[in-house]
């Protein structure tokens, strides 16, 4: 009897463990660096483009300080980020964008909405048109040679950090960024 138990069993299991692999059975194969940088960027670009639209025109040209840019200038400051970082890897700029000025005009709230919200799908499709191996080309980053993946990081990095400081001027000015309500 317990001969036959075992044999059974070692039937059972041999039978599970040789039957094929199924597609469902497999992880799920880990989203490109690229994937996962744009995901980032989206994330700033829809928490950035919320608060802009959440504070009031009249809140645009407030800032804490003279030395500091104001409110709308801080989301202008983004858009010409995400304008010039990608020329760090060769991608040219919208024709006729002045870089050197984009961040006058600050006060206009549609204007600069509409602004911040084109300089991130100009930075989309910069990064959408490379190719994964493209991410390993060394590039002057300002100061040093590095890879346009880390030209990525920046971008993302750069959205995320001028996100916290319209947070800060958002709440100083008693705004509730929306997604936190």
């Amino acid at each position: 009897m317990r001969k036959a138990l075992c044999l059974a069993l070692a039937l059972i299991l041999g039978g599970a463990l040789a039957r094929p692999v199924l597609a469902a059975d497999q992880p799920a194969a880990a989203p490109s660096v690229k994937t996962e940088i744009l995901g980032q960027i989206d994330d700033a670009e829809k928490k950035l483009v919320a608060l802009a639209e959440a504070t009031p025109a009249e809140k645009y040209g407030w800032r804490p300080s003279d030395k500091v840019r104001s409110t709308g200038e801080v989301f202008l400051h983004v858009a010409g980020g995400n304008y010039f970082l990608p020329t760090l890897w060769g991608a040219k700029p919208p024709e006729g964008l002045d870089l050197k000025n984009i961040e006058k005009g600050g006060g206009d709230k549609a204007k600069v909405i509409d602004t911040l919200k084109q300089s991130f799908a100009y930075v989309r499709q910069a990064i959408g048109s490379m190719s994964d191996a493209d991410l390993t080309k060394i590039v002057k980053v300002f100061d040093h040679d590095g890879t346009v993946r880390e030209v990525l990081l920046h971008i993302a990095g750069h959205a995320h950090e001028h996100l916290g400081q319209s947070i800060a001027y958002a709440r100083m000015n008693g705004i509730v960024p929306p997604w936190s309500s």
